[in-house]
This record gives C-alpha cells, sequence and structure tokens, in this order.
C-alpha cells in the first residue's frame, strides 16, 4: 500500500509540475525573432510554446508586420493544441478584426475544421464509436461555418475540401434524426417518429437516411392507423427505394413490433385473468390515480383533526355519488320510475 501511495503522489506532482509549467518568452526578441522562433515550435508541434510566443508578438508589436500573420497562426496552434473554444475565439476576433483580409478565408476554415473535430475525443479515436448516435451540436455548427466559407468565398482554395466535409457531415445529421426516430418507436411515441421521419425527407434530400426517413413514417403512420397516409409514404418508398431493407418481396416489415401493454398474468393466462378492469367510457388511467391519491390522503387525516359533523359529509357525499349512478332506463322514464 506504501508504494501505491508513493507512485500516487509522485503521479501527482508531476501532473501539477507539467500543468503549471508556463514559458517565459524573453523581452528582448525582436519581432522578427519571435516570429522565426513560434514558427521553429509550429514545426516541431511544440504548439504551447508556439502560443505563448505569438501572443508576445501580438501584443508587442500589434502594429508590426507579422501581427495580422501571428493572429492566423494562433487560431492554428489552439487547433493543434487540442483546444477548441480557444481556437473559435481567436478565429471569430481574426474575422471581425479583418473582414477584408485577403487570407480571411483561412480563419473561416480553421473555425469549421476545429467544430469538426471537436467531438472526436480521445475514446472516438481508438474505438470504433457510432459518431451518428452522439449529439450533433458540434457538427451542426461545423456545417454552418463551412456553408459560410463556401458561400462567402466560392474561389477560395479551401471550398473543395469544406464541400466535401459539408457531404459528411450533413449523412451524419440526417442519420442521428433517425436514431431519434428509432427510438420513439420504441417508446410508442409514433407522432414524434413520424415528425422525424418527415423532417429527414424535407430537409435531407439526397442523403442514405431519406428512405429510412419515409420507412419510419409507414411504420409510425400504421401504428397510428392513418392508413391513406401509410399507403402513400409507402408507394414513395417502392418507388425510390425498392432495395430498402424493410421491403420484403414489395411487402413492408416494420422495424419494432406490435408493442403489448399487457401486464405478466394476463399474458400467462392468455387474457382470462387481466390486472386491472377496462375502463369505462370516458375514464382514465391517470384520472382514477388522482382519485385514489385524493382518498389517500384523506383517509390519512387524523381523527381528531376531521369536523365534528364528517359522518354526515361523507353520507351527503355518498349520496350525491349513488344519485349519478342512475340506469338508462331511469334517464329514459326522467326518474318516474326510479
Amino acid at each position: 500500500m506504501q508504494v501505491k501511495h508513493l507512485l500516487l503522489i509522485a503521479i501527482l506532482v508531476l501532473t501539477a509540475a507539467c500543468s503549471s509549467k508556463k514559458e517565459i518568452v524573453d523581452e528582448n526578441l525582436s519581432e522578427v525573432e519571435l516570429y522565426q522562433q513560434a514558427q521553429a515550435d509550429l514545426d516541431n508541434n511544440s504548439y504551447n510554446s508556439a502560443t505563448e510566443k505569438l501572443k508576445a508578438l501580438e501584443s508587442r508589436y500589434p502594429f508590426g508586420r507579422y501581427a495580422d500573420q501571428a493572429q492566423l497562426e494562433l487560431i492554428y496552434a489552439n487547433y493543434k493544441n487540442s483546444e477548441p473554444e480557444a481556437a473559435k475565439s481567436a478565429a471569430e476576433r481574426f474575422i471581425r478584426l479583418h473582414p477584408q483580409h485577403p487570407n480571411v478565408d483561412y480563419a473561416y476554415y480553421l473555425k469549421g475544421l476545429t467544430s469538426f473535430d471537436q467531438d472526436v475525443g480521445l475514446l472516438a479515436r481508438f474505438l470504433p464509436l457510432d459518431q451518428t448516435k452522439r449529439d450533433p451540436g458540434a457538427a451542426r455548427d461545423s456545417y454552418n461555418e463551412f456553408a459560410q466559407l463556401t458561400s462567402r468565398y466560392p474561389n477560395s482554395r479551401y471550398a473543395p475540401d469544406a464541400k466535401q466535409r459539408m457531404i459528411y457531415l450533413r449523412n451524419l445529421l440526417a442519420a442521428y434524426e433517425i436514431h431519434v426516430a428509432d427510438y420513439y418507436l420504441t417508446r410508442q411515441a409514433y407522432v414524434a417518429a413520424a415528425n422525424r421521419g418527415r423532417y429527414v425527407v424535407e430537409n435531407f434530400q439526397e442523403t442514405p437516411a431519406v428512405g429510412d426517413g419515409l420507412a419510419v413514417m409507414v411504420e409510425s403512420y400504421q401504428r397510428l392507423h392513418l392508413d391513406d397516409l401509410a399507403d402513400t409514404s409507402l408507394e414513395v418508398l417502392k418507388a425510390n427505394y425498392p432495395d430498402h431493407p424493410q421491403l420484403v418481396d414489395g411487402k413492408f416489415e416494420p422495424r419494432t413490433a406490435e408493442a403489448d401493454n399487457r401486464s405478466w398474468l394476463s399474458k400467462a393466462t392468455l387474457g382470462l385473468i387481466e390486472s386491472r378492469p377496462p375502463l369505462p367510457p370516458g375514464e382514465t388511467r391517470a384520472n382514477q390515480d388522482v382519485l385514489k391519491q385524493y382518498q389517500d390522503a384523506k383517509d390519512a387525516i387524523p381523527a381528531d383533526l376531521l369536523p365534528e359533523n364528517q359522518a354526515e359529509l361523507d353520507e351527503q357525499e355518498h349520496v350525491s355519488e349513488g344519485n349519478n349512478d342512475r340506469s338508462w332506463f331511469s334517464y329514459m322514464t326522467f326518474g318516474v320510475f326510479d
């Protein structure tokens, strides 16, 4: 145990020393020397050192010949150093200060690239994780940032790569919507599932997920007994995606089985014994639960806190409830034969 404790202490000390270590930039370095050393650090993948020198260069020589270039290099250094928030902040600052700069398209590109890689953590780099099932927030930001680049600077040298990444991101976002729709199907939230499927069909055309969106619509409408909508969606699915996995010999096969909400006792006895009786017309389980909670709370009131005429009140309530349980014959004869 003592060896383990010593090793733990040593690791903590080393971690604290590494995290607190900050390079002190020589104050006597000229602008050219600072820029050359920062470039050397970038070439050697020493991004922490490069970041400190670029910040010093910008603060000491804000109107120098390398000031604008230092701001661009700072975006890249933060991006390579896995500091996405700092990289995006530096990119937004450069775009705000130099909207007409000849290399401002590079700032847009790095901003989108930072969001593109933001969700790729340590586990995702070494394990085969499905990116379509993760939160698409950064992917959506990256798509919008690449869209700004391609729309503002269509002839940029970075536009072709941005367009290819946008295709990938669009497919990823559409697949994410299908995963959400499948979750709604398993939870029997068929209206929400149908809306997600329609959203994919309407907003993600030319992506592989459109066929899955149509299949989700067909299954959801069938569960909701909206036969006309289900048939229309099925015809579109057959016409455009005849090889879809849920089309077997021209017939549609649902992805999820029909939900069976019966209790285990009802299933074991083939429905001969139901755990709860069927509800009368106009009644709901929620209403019954509320009434039961009210009665339980009423029964829990101590006797000494009840009013003196509680028995008379209960009798009046019982009579009032009994008057509502009239038969159909009583209603037809207006109570003459009650």
